[in-house]
């Protein structure tokens, strides 16, 4: 274990979990990466980002017309928006977009974002009481806006929040991932979907790509302390733009990077090259929490008795000044060849319940579907599975959202009946939800 501390600064720390013993041959390595970032505050963004800078923040609001109906679902988001504009932080820099086909600036409305305090926080409110509903929906207008927005501003952390009611129908795909892919890395983003007439696969993909939150609020009522919630979450972030930098020796093969939890979140494909043995992995941005990350790599083959370094993880943050990045923690993968089989055969507790977890958001999705697909076979089968791995691994969130879908008959063998009716919220909340995992029990 590695840790980076400093007075007033994050301290992070970096924890590998293995088992690091190969059979003869054996090329195949998994280790279980936990990150933890403690006793943060607005000083050591300071200090790490060499800046006093603060966060920024766009909340971007749907104003299409399906809005209106329910007239609660408007006013809803207007009281959500206050509420999170009331959390925002002293000195915190802000604006407010109103979302249709195309993005409008709220508040403050000049190209630029306010800083929070009591007299701008009383006009942003005012400014929101003139929301109404009406036009279509183009998300990818409102994430474009909202990045030119928060570069603007010299902040060290930039975040937004997005609210949507319905289908992206007014932008063909390509133009939302275009804005996705221009926005990724800039600033993070946290999505929720009010109501049920939204796309989940949309909805978690924007999440996913801004490295945010995805939620639904099946209830207009309950999106203001969802809002208040997601904005005090913001303030708590103090360290952006942190990498996983995974540096492996010649002959060794990446298998897969992938957040574990609190969600699964597939890192892989979003390799950048770093040196000519190692790549960076985006996290995001980081307060006081803890994550884990699973690793996997393939190593040459080797005899008995003989060992090597299969990975090294490096938690690396960008310097403001352009020079080396600021190492924050890091962590070794070993692989050692033995002739004992109990060693080599062990599975590690941490690595064995993450492959579960990763297996139970699968066929979460696979199982839903089946199931909109007519499937009902194959629905039954995954989702089945599905209702074995939260019962096996503790998830008992996700056990209660399964129990909504299917009618559990032994939860031990994954035996199961597919309910004749579900609710669409209750559909809905187990695929946005379906990769939120447990960690390890103690």
């Amino acid at each position: 274990m590695a840790n980076f501390s400093k007075s007033n600064v994050p301290q992070f720390s970096v924890d590998v979990y293995q088992n690091e013993f190969l059979p003869e041959n054996g090329r195949e390595v998994n280790a279980i990466v936990t990150v933890t970032s403690t006793g943060g505050g607005t000083s050591g963004r300071a200090a790490l980002s060499g800046s006093d800078a603060d966060a920024g923040v766009v909340i971007m609001v749907d104003c299409s017309g399906s809005m209106e109906y329910p007239p609660t679902k408007m006013r809803g988001a207007r009281d959500a928006t206050a509420a999170a504009i009331d959390a925002l932080r002293d000195g915190t820099s802000f604006a407010v977009v109103a979302g249709t086909h195309v993005a409008k600036e709220v508040y403050p409305g000049d190209g630029r974002l306010a800083v929070a305090g009591p007299a701008t926080r009383g006009q942003a409110k005012d400014a929101l009481r003139r929301l109404s509903a009406g036009g279509g929906t183009a998300i990818g207008t409102w994430l474009r806006l909202a990045d030119r927005l928060l570069g603007s501003a010299e902040v060290s952390i930039r975040h937004g929040i997005l609210l949507t009611d319905g289908r992206n129908e007014h932008e063909s795909p390509e133009d939302l991932r275009a804005a996705l892919d221009a926005c990724a890395g800039r600033f993070t983003c946290d999505a929720r979907g009010v109501g049920t007439d939204w796309e989940v696969k949309e909805v978690t993909g924007i999440a996913s790509a801004l490295l945010g939150t995805a939620d639904i609020v099946a209830d207009p009522q309950g999106l203001t302390a969802d809002f208040t919630a997601m904005m005090e979450n913001t303030m708590g972030k103090e360290v952006a733009d942190v990498a996983l930098r995974l540096w492996t020796p010649v002959g060794v093969e990446i298998g897969f990077v992938k957040q574990v939890a609190p969600t699964v979140e597939e890192l892989t494909a979003r390799r950048t090259e770093a040196t000519a043995r190692a790549g960076d992995y985006p996290t995001g941005s980081w307060g006081d929490e803890s994550r884990d990350y699973h690793v996997c790599v393939r190593v040459p083959q080797a005899g008995i008795g003989q060992e090597m370094l299969a990975a090294r993880v490096t938690l690396i943050v960008p310097d403001p000044l352009g020079d080396a990045p600021k190492t924050l923690g890091q962590g070794l993968v070993r692989a050692v060849w033995t002739d004992d089989m109990a060693m080599s055969t062990s599975i590690n507790p941490q690595v064995a319940h993450y492959t579960g977890q990763a297996e139970l958001a699968q066929v979460i999705q696979q199982g839903l579907d089946a199931r909109k697909s007519g499937d009902h076979d194959g629905a039954t089968a995954k989702l089945g599975r599905a209702v074995q791995l939260a019962a096996a691994s503790g998830n008992e969130d996700t056990a209660k959202l399964l129990s909504k879908v299917v009618d559990v008959v032994d939860a031990a063998t994954g035996t199961v009946r597919l309910k004749a009716k579900v609710a669409d919220a209750d559909e809905m909340t187990l695929e946005t939800r379906s990769t939120k995992t447990v960690r390890v029990k103690k």
